[in-house]
């Protein structure tokens, strides 16, 4: 099992618990997400599947639990599988 197979396991046990932003990057990019623009400390991940970018920001050196839980959903609605 990677780092990553770990991180995203964690991350389904405890979606409401924080994970450190660059870990959050981390995991988006082996989703098939791609960074395309920023603004200000606005991100905007892309996925070739998706309708709509995803918008994320940290969050001192965490990410947005919501914004996490909203990555978390368009990886399920996508049926998105971890590609390292």
């Amino acid at each position: 099992m990677t780092q990553l197979d770990k991180l995203f396991a964690h991350l389904l046990a405890n979606p409401r618990q924080s994970i450190a932003f660059r870990d959050f990057e981390r995991l988006l990019s082996a989703f098939g997400f791609t960074h395309v623009r920023t603004k200000g400390s606005h991100l905007a991940w892309h996925h070739p599947d998706a309708t709509r970018p995803l918008i994320v920001q940290p969050h001192g050196k965490d990410a947005k639990p919501y914004q996490v839980q909203q990555f978390l959903d368009m990886i399920e609605e996508l049926g998105l599988k971890l590609d390292e």
